[in-house]
């Protein structure tokens, strides 16, 4: 089977978890779920640096469950306590494709990267703000990770950097009073936070 080119990474095997062949999984971000949901997932693993050093490969999830914060499953050809351990360190993709639908008011952070962001505080127009390239938990809410753009004299964005040459950030709390529009087909949010905050 072809590997799919959607693939999002939602957690890593943490380390065995009895005797029976079950793994421990711990979630990336609060979207566990899909992992308790989809029953394909996509493993491989990859060095400290983000180097890939195995092809993904496809396992059948026989079960999975919630356990203190973490996910336990038993995946499909992992028998023993020692082939389970053998997969602690390795990351779980699970395709874009298999996530189940959104409600209307609720978004996957995995679809909220890439958009533009632009302000309507303080300008009669929209104004660009720049890209979400993360997305991050403070415990209270999510937080949109926004790299700064402006417009070049052809029109076209272009990202702010610092005077070391990194791009400027902003941090912008993803929540209805400070969002009130996403629209992930256009890929377009709009904030009430101001530009200069």
């Amino acid at each position: 089977m072809a590997t799919p080119d959607d693939l999002v990474e939602l957690g890593r095997i943490v380390s065995a978890y009895g005797v029976r062949g079950m793994v421990k999984v711990q979630p990336h971000s609060a979207q566990e779920s899909i992992l308790l949901n989809v029953k394909e997932w996509w493993l491989a693993r990859f060095s400290r640096t983000g180097v890939q050093q195995e092809p993904y490969r496809l396992v059948s999830v026989s079960r999975a469950r919630e356990h203190g914060g973490a996910i336990v499953a038993l995946l499909a050809g992992c028998d023993d306590r020692d082939q389970a351990e053998a997969l602690k360190g390795t990351s779980i993709f699970v395709s874009r494709a298999c996530f189940p639908s959104a409600s209307d008011d609720e978004f996957y952070w995995v679809d909220l990267i890439g958009c533009s962001v632009y302000s309507t505080a303080d300008a009669p127009e929209p104004v660009l703000l720049g890209l979400v390239q993360d997305v991050s938990d403070n415990g209270a809410h999510a937080v949109l990770h926004i790299g700064r753009q402006g417009i070049d004299e052809q029109g076209n964005p272009v990202f702010l950097k610092d005077d070391k040459g990194r791009v400027k950030e902003l941090l912008v709390p993803f929540v209805q009073a400070h969002v009130p529009f996403v629209d992930i087909k256009q890929k377009r949010i709009e904030t009430d936070w101001p530009v200069d905050f």
